[in-house]
């Protein structure tokens, strides 16, 4: 019997008909002959609705651990009632949380990290001939706190299942047939790839493409999980994400993605002197914070500019950390922009090929629009812009790197989140 591990997105299971078609789907597979187990998100926009009822009654930042203890609550509802649902099909099946499962997780509340995975209740309901639903998104530390795991936080509970119990696949199902060269709701006209690399695939979750969360592709890396993205509303074949994939002749962007989640911190009037940058980068490290790109600029009168980017939802507290360290790092003055975006090209043969980001730069140049930052790797390059004219910036580069197909794509939902 082979082993499936099958995640269902919110919006796949937002209301009573989009559960029974889940049902009967993972009941399919069931009657081939798997062992399924299913990772379920939160139904529809429940999570988001949960966060604003959070914000009426605790204006401010509410306390992170009762966030977690909210939030988590959204998955529980949904495992309860497709595990319901299956069992009217007249099939077994058992829902457990995340802690049920077995997911253990680091001390930390919001996005925490999972750092152990004891499916020994997954494996006996497995054995015994169920259906398994277990709760995305969610786990437990050691010392029994409930934790999430952050924004698509659902797609590595999935992948990290597979490779405990060492499924066979891991099927990501979303509300399109596969990924797309870049964002189907953007462009119509985009090409779906039958395969991508780890590699590629990690570029463009980390980039802003809301189809697969980074730290399941990091794990599907890591443990060799044969990964499927594919639709919930049909049947059609997916795109497998694996360790190395074909290209495709005249073909090296294979992908175009954006994140709107991006704000520029500029540091203004620093000392030059050895050890600075180490010291905001620290403090900001410390109070976990990621930042992606870092830019300096010349020195002028022993005194240096630069700037970085960090997440939206970090903005206010990095100013509050930088502003909090002046008196050691000594500076003039920071500032902070947002109605930015990132726009970024991926392609492992990009490396090989010269002239690529230059004709990303010629591109965003013709359409008259500044480039802010700019940041590079073998495969990839990222261009920070104003947010005003995103989708003309995306279709251009589409056609630019001869992406655009003669197909029109079907997107079955509103974009899944978790």
């Amino acid at each position: 019997m082979s082993l499936i591990v099958m995640k269902f997105g919110g919006s796949s299971v937002g209301n009573a008909e989009r559960m029974k078609r889940v049902a009967n789907r993972i009941v399919e597979r069931k009657l081939e002959g798997h062992g399924c187990v299913v990772v379920v998100s939160a139904m529809g926009d429940t999570t988001d609705d949960l966060i604003d009822l959070s914000k009426q009654l605790c204006p401010g930042t509410p306390p992170a651990r009762e966030m977690d203890m909210l939030l988590t609550t959204g998955e529980q509802v949904s495992v309860a009632l497709l595990a319901m649902t299956i069992h009217s099909l007249g099939h077994e099946a058992v829902s457990f949380t995340g802690w049920q499962a077995g997911m253990y997780t680091e001390a930390l509340h919001g996005k925490a990290r999972i750092t152990d995975i004891r499916p020994d209740r997954i494996r006996n309901a497995i054995a015994a001939g169920k259906i398994v639903i277990v709760a995305g998104f969610q786990g437990m530390t050691e010392e029994g706190e409930i934790t999430t795991l952050g924004r698509g936080g659902s797609d590595t509970t999935a992948v990290a299942l597979a490779a405990a119990i060492e499924a066979d696949v891991c099927e990501i199902f979303t509300d399109v047939d596969g990924i797309y060269s870049t964002d189907p709701r953007i462009v119509k006209c985009a090409r779906k790839l039958n395969e991508i690399s780890y590699d590629e695939m990690l570029e463009l979750a980390n980039l802003g493409a809301a189809v697969l969360h980074p730290r399941a592709v990091e794990y599907a890396k890591n443990y060799n999980v044969r990964l499927v993205v594919r639709s919930s509303f049909n049947h059609n074949e997916g795109t497998n994400v694996k360790e190395e994939a074909a290209m495709e002749q005249g073909i090296v962007v294979r992908g175009i993605a954006y994140d709107k989640n991006v704000a520029r911190i500029s540091i203004l009037g620093v000392e030059e002197k050895p050890g600075q940058l180490a010291k905001v980068f620290t403090a900001l490290a410390n109070a976990q914070i990621d930042v992606d790109i870092i830019v300096q600029s010349g020195v002028q009168n022993g005194l240096a500019d630069f700037s970085c980017t960090v997440s939206l939802s970090d903005q206010e507290k990095a100013l509050q950390v930088i502003e909090g360290i002046r008196p050691e790092v000594g500076f003039r003055q920071v500032t902070s922009e947002t109605n930015l975006v990132k726009v970024s090209i991926v392609g492992a043969g990009m490396v090989s090929t010269p002239g690529v980001a230059a004709k990303m730069f010629e591109v965003i140049s013709e359409l008259g629009i500044s480039i802010l930052l700019v940041s590079t790797s073998e495969i990839k390059t990222s261009c920070v812009i104003e947010n005003g004219r995103l989708n003309e910036v995306i279709a251009a580069l589409h056609s630019a790197y001869g992406l655009d197909t003669d197909q029109t794509v079907f997107v079955g939902g509103p974009s899944e989140r978790r």
